[in-house]
């Protein structure tokens, strides 16, 4: 027996517009700086990237991304302040929800006596 624990903030209607794939696309671009090479990254698509980042900039009301076009310096994209301050904070909250997670369940866990991991198949 193991917990897997998935965090999602959600808008005022309950859709999820930030996770932890966020969290690595965010990243990805301001290592690449570029959302294709990013989005291409993990095997996103560009358009779908792109939207997963416009949604989370609706549901926080401000800018995680500054977009260039190309020309002859040619474009690029990189987080602004506010971004890497929101995936930094953002990454530490849920790595705390987790291990808090994790804590309570292994208290739960010991008082139903299973000590270790159940095999699959198992069960």
């Amino acid at each position: 027996m193991d917990l897997k624990v998935k965090l999602a903030i959600v808008d005022g209607k309950g859709e999820p517009f930030m996770g932890i794939g966020l969290v690595w696309l965010l990243d990805g671009v301001d290592r690449l700086g570029s959302i294709r090479r990013a989005a291409a990254e993990m095997d996103l698509s560009y358009v779908k990237a792109l939207k997963m980042i416009r949604r989370l900039e609706k549901g926080l009301g401000k800018k995680v991304i500054t977009r260039t076009s190309g020309g002859r310096d040619g474009g690029g994209s990189r987080l602004t302040p506010f971004g890497r301050d929101f995936i930094r904070d953002y990454d530490r909250f849920q790595r705390g929800v987790k291990r808090s997670a994790e804590n309570r369940f292994l208290r739960f866990r010991s008082r139903l006596g299973a000590k270790r991991p159940i095999a699959k198949g198992k069960e």
